[in-house]
């Protein structure tokens, strides 16, 4: 086989960090090579580099033999290179295909040539079992049909160089299936894909190749077919592959929280939420799950209130329906929310200024009216410190962060206020298997300690391994309570797609 892309020697250096040093990585045509590691170690950049976003400082990008130098991601497409990213990027109000050609429409004449770009669609879906409907409004898909949406926008391009960042993290089994069957196509048809993911089973399952980095170094290139997870975890973490599981029961009888018909109304025809009850007692953990886009994020908002709603939500016993966000949070209602760029953090500033966020009411935030800086610093070093957040200090961006210590030090400033209620959305969505379980950990303790918790996540064996009791919502409500003891990740993704 030929060389599709080879780095050689990647370096990049930001301040007081090195993110790159000395990665070598090379794909091979009709292949899929994994990229693995713990957050922080550098494969994000060094696929930013690959992709024109980021310049290295030194070492060699080769495409199909010949060294290129990119400016932009608009270069490194025009040399067939493509990146589907973790979080889509699609417009919910256009079309399939007004989002695949958005920013390459073929013309004719001074018009765009729908017809034409129609029929590439359809032959390319077909091509490569990406079968869509062109003309649907993205908004009424499916994650995984977003999924494709994306995939083919970058094939449109023309590329042979597939990035996929974390492709499966918001896919549930039988979306997972399907997204290696395209992937098996892209392969056959001779395309080079590129895969990082934190899920090692599924690594081993889709890759022939496997490239480790940790600490901003390549430290192994092995075929999957030579190495087990635990191997692979112990190449990227120095450890064994952690497990989600709490250990024993420890749910009390005092009710923390009591959802009562909870409802809430939508301009269509279905309530975005219709009905939701049940209790959730101090430390217990109830997961919640179902496919995204079926009212898990709503029922957040109702619980956290930031939704309005019919019904009642009660909180140790007193309703809270006319309380406000601010005020929940100061009754000990937490939030882990599950976009941490987008609802927990501002990116363009300093540590110590986001671990003021939804905390800035008390202590050890404020002083009377004012903030308390060195407090506040202390305490976000004292964050950094017991969640293991990676980087040189509290005057650091929150930018600057992988997504991986971005996570836990929102999971970290939560915890600080030790809530009697932590809602928890997709808390390890996006990190690595040291993370998780360190995140894992905090949780478990937490619920040892009588702290109920919800549970949101589209990791299903967390789901299962983490939650004394699941939820299973369809539509807008609750239709089926699992016991975990007694429930496989396949049935429990049956009854998420109302298979079941």
């Amino acid at each position: 086989m030929s060389v599709a892309v080879e780095l050689r020697h990647i370096t990049k250096r930001f301040p007081g960090v090195i993110a790159n040093k000395d990665v070598s990585i090379k794909v091979e045509t009709g292949t899929v090579h994994a990229l693995v590691g713990e957050n922080g170690a550098g494969k994000s950049t060094v696929m930013k580099i690959l992709y024109g976003m980021q310049r290295p400082d030194s070492g060699e990008i080769l495409v199909n033999g010949k060294e290129v130098h990119f400016k932009n991601p608009n270069d490194a497409i025009d040399a067939g290179i493509g990146m589907v990213h973790q979080h889509f990027m699609l417009a919910d109000n256009f079309t399939v295909l007004e989002n695949i050609i958005l920013g390459s429409e073929p013309k004719h004449g001074a018009t765009i040539d729908f017809a034409a770009a129609r029929k590439k669609i359809v032959e390319m879906a077909a091509q490569y079992g990406l079968e869509i409907n062109p003309d649907v409004l993205v908004e009424e898909l499916g994650v995984g049909q977003r999924q494709r949406v994306e995939i083919l926008k970058v094939l449109f391009r023309g590329a042979n160089i597939l990035i996929f960042d974390e492709p499966t993290a918001v896919l549930v089994p039988q979306e997972v299936d399907d997204l290696f069957q395209a992937l098996e196509g892209l392969r056959a048809q001779g395309m080079a894909v590129i895969f990082i993911s934190h899920k090692l089973d599924e690594v081993l399952r889709v890759a022939d190749e496997v490239t480790v980095v940790r600490q901003g170094s390549t430290v192994a290139e092995v075929k999957s077919k030579d190495v087990t997870a635990r191997q692979l975890a112990e190449l990227m973490v120095g450890s064994e592959l952690p497990k989600p599981s709490t250990l024993g029961h420890t749910r009390r009888e005092e009710i923390t929280l009591a959802l009562k018909s909870v409802s809430i109304p939508a301009s269509g025809s279905r309530d975005l939420i219709s009905n939701i009850t049940f209790n959730l007692h101090a430390g217990e953990v109830v997961g919640i799950a179902g496919v995204e886009g079926n009212g898990q994020a709503e029922l957040v908002e109702a619980i956290m209130g930031l939704r309005d709603y019919t019904g009642s939500i009660e909180f140790h016993g007193s309703a809270i329906d006319t309380l406000s966000v601010a005020d929940r949070h100061d009754l000990g209602i937490g939030l882990i929310p599950e976009d941490r760029q987008r609802q927990a953090l501002m990116m363009t500033s300093p540590l110590w200024e986001n671990r003021i966020l939804g905390h800035q009411r008390g202590k050890p935030v404020m002083r009377g009216f004012v903030i308390d800086k060195k407090a506040t610093y202390e305490s976000t070093r004292t964050i950094m410190h017991e969640f293991d957040v990676r980087a040189p200090g509290p005057d650091t961006l929150a930018a600057a962060l992988s997504g991986g210590n971005q996570q836990k030090f929102i999971v970290g400033r939560e915890m600080s206020k030790a809530p009697a209620l932590l809602v928890a959305s997709h808390p390890t969505r996006g990190v690595d298997v040291g993370a998780q379980g360190a995140i894992w950990d905090v949780l478990r303790k937490a619920r040892e300690k009588g702290m109920a918790i919800v549970l949101i996540s589209a990791d299903l064996e967390e789901l299962i391994g983490m939650s004394d009791r699941l939820l299973v919502m369809l539509r807008g409500s609750i239709t089926a309570e699992l016991d975990p003891a007694k429930t496989t990740p396949e049935q429990l993704g049956s009854a998420m797609t109302g298979a079941a």
